[in-house]
């Protein structure tokens, strides 16, 4: 299946269920792929994959857990809800602790199971927005000069105009004119604003 914003991943080990999931989601309006157990989910996983995994615990072979976890190994940022019908206190808490959204019981109740794919999705589309930010931010940073840069740096280290001179061994005057094209290079209106641009470049 073509990579969609839309995919719910389906792994789950009883057909009667997983097909009551794809009915249910598909009249949502979800696009949904199926697996019937870790290892097949596993074979077909691609990396540019984007959506949601919905992962039954129990299942033959590799339960639902270990898949989570393999998958964060993987660096699957995808989403994950996972389903069981023999809910626990310590899977609950080994599922959230590797970032699930939602531990469902079974029979899953379609209102919590609509809702945790609907927050799924928003942590999704709040992800790329990040990271749509920071690769702006990188393609600003990668117009600055090595001087400019080196201006930012100290600028940001809470260093003074006459200072950054002296460092740097140039005038007070050419840090004041570095400056001010690093500045309208990354349309920053301040230093504050400069420190902040700084911080979600990873400083």
């Amino acid at each position: 299946m073509s990579p969609s914003v839309q995919t719910v991943y389906i792994v789950e080990d009883d057909p009667a269920v997983r097909d009551a999931l794809a009915l249910l989601l598909g009249i949502e309006g979800y696009a949904v792929a199926m697996y019937a157990d870790a290892e097949s989910m596993l074979g077909a996983y691609r990396p540019e994959w984007r959506g949601c995994l919905l992962i039954d615990i129990r299942m033959p072979g590799m339960n639902g857990l270990a898949l989570q976890r393999r998958l964060i190994e993987l660096g699957c940022r995808m989403p994950v809800i996972i389903m069981t019908g023999h809910g626990d206190v310590a899977s609950a808490r080994e599922a959230f602790r590797a970032q699930a959204i939602e531990f469902l019981e079974k029979p899953v109740d379609q209102g919590k199971l609509i809702g945790a794919i609907e927050e799924a999705f928003a942590r999704l589309t709040a992800v790329a927005g990040e990271e749509e930010q920071r690769a702006e931010l990188e393609h600003k940073l990668a117009s600055l000069t090595p001087r400019e840069r080196e201006v930012m740096d100290l600028v940001v280290a809470g260093r003074h105009n006459r200072e950054i001179a002296q460092l740097l061994g140039i005038s007070a005057r050419t840090v004041e004119v570095h400056k001010a094209r690093m500045m309208t290079k990354l349309q920053a209106d301040s230093v504050s604003q400069l420190v902040r641009i700084s911080l979600g470049l990873g400083g």
